[in-house]
């Protein structure tokens, strides 16, 4: 290998959004280095969902998009065979 060519390869310490802190190795110049998801805060490594909110998306796209709940349901029970009646 030629010597003054490849970048230093040196240790630098990770720091998590959660607070984790680990030891690892870069070629960045700087020390720190910050980083959004750790594995102690992964969904994946932890078995549980901290980060993902899903909840609310049908509402939301309802309400965004002018769909009532009433009308919602008149067209699912229509879809499905049903008579609505009429008033």
């Amino acid at each position: 290998m030629k010597p003054s060519i490849h970048p230093k390869y040196q240790e630098i310490t990770a720091i998590c959004a959660c607070g984790a802190t680990f030891k690892t190795r870069s070629t960045t110049s700087a020390k720190d280095l910050r980083v959004e998801i750790c594995s102690s805060c992964h969904p994946f490594f932890t078995g549980r969902q901290r980060l993902v909110d899903t909840a609310g998306r049908i509402e939301k796209f309802h309400r965004k998009y002018g769909k009532s709940k009433a009308e919602t349901e008149a067209e699912a029970e229509a879809a499905s065979g049903k008579e609505t009646p009429q008033a």
